[in-house]
């Protein structure tokens, strides 16, 4: 069962259209991971799909009563004003005692409730942003490029701890990463995004197409081209805008929404 969905949607932003054509679901349990370069509007679809960011055109549907856990990019703190984790669990809605104690417990942060915000590491933060995220227990996570900052043992910490919330929960994540190793290891499904879907489709799938290896590169400094690849085409029609030409490539898209976005099934070749 479909828990929200995209279909054609466009989002405009001072006049440019920042998202063009973006069509997708999320289904019961399933983890999604969007890629895309910096400013290919990863987290604009994610507001557009939360209802902050109105669409220009298109549609966004979600289920009925669908319960959504937050997890944002990053946390501004004022380290002068005091904040304990246990308090920050209870905004805007009063938590009770054993629901925030057992929220905290779950992401490992059991004994962090009289800790202040701003003396949290970072790690830390952003597991206390996921035991609030888990209150009312959600029926999906959106997670912002939540390991953000965080270095390699805390990104794979952080990814672990995902993968046991929805196996316990059966919660579906939609989530945005800039982490090629983390995509291919959790991921049931991954979505390229550089102001439209380059390429969607399971790990294995995505990973054979043109589209995404002009994204990641084939080598170990893949990961890297990710931020330095910008595509070099323009979108057809009169609300048409040109991606920046900073990054030359030589590969064609496959925009036929029909055949899965480009990707196809690689060769053994």
């Amino acid at each position: 069962m479909s828990l929200i969905s995209a279909r054609h949607v466009c989002v405009r932003q001072g006049g440019v259209e920042v998202l063009h054509d973006i069509t997708l679901t999320l289904a019961a349990g399933e983890i999604v991971t969007i890629l895309g370069p910096n400013g290919s509007g990863k987290s604009t679809l994610l507001r557009a799909l939360l209802g902050i960011v109105p669409v220009a055109s298109g549609r966004v549907e979600r289920k009925a009563g669908l319960r959504i856990g937050y997890v944002p990019q990053r946390l501004h703190i004022d380290r002068a004003l005091p904040m304990t984790a246990r308090r920050f669990l209870s905004l805007p809605r009063r938590v009770g005692e054993a629901e925030a104690a057992a929220a905290l417990s779950r992401v490992g942060m059991e004994a962090a409730g009289g800790l202040q915000l701003a003396a949290l590491s970072g790690g830390q933060l952003q597991r206390v942003l996921l035991a609030r995220a888990l209150l009312g227990a959600p029926d999906m996570l959106m997670l912002d490029e939540p390991t953000q900052g965080l270095d390699q043992a805390g990104e794979a910490g952080f990814y672990r701890l995902i993968e046991e919330v929805r196996a316990q929960s059966g919660a579906a994540v939609l989530m945005v990463s800039h982490d090629l190793h983390v995509v291919m290891a959790a991921s049931d499904r991954v979505i390229c995004l550089n102001g439209h879907i380059c390429c969607e489709g399971t790990p294995r799938v995505v990973s054979g197409a043109p589209e995404y290896r002009a994204l990641f590169g084939l080598g170990t400094q893949g990961a890297l081209a990710l931020y330095q690849h910008v595509h070099d085409h323009e979108h057809a029609g009169p609300n048409a805008h040109l991606h920046a030409q900073e990054h030359h490539h030589d590969h064609d898209h496959d925009h036929d929404q029909d055949s899965g976005h480009g990707a196809k099934e690689p060769s053994d070749a």
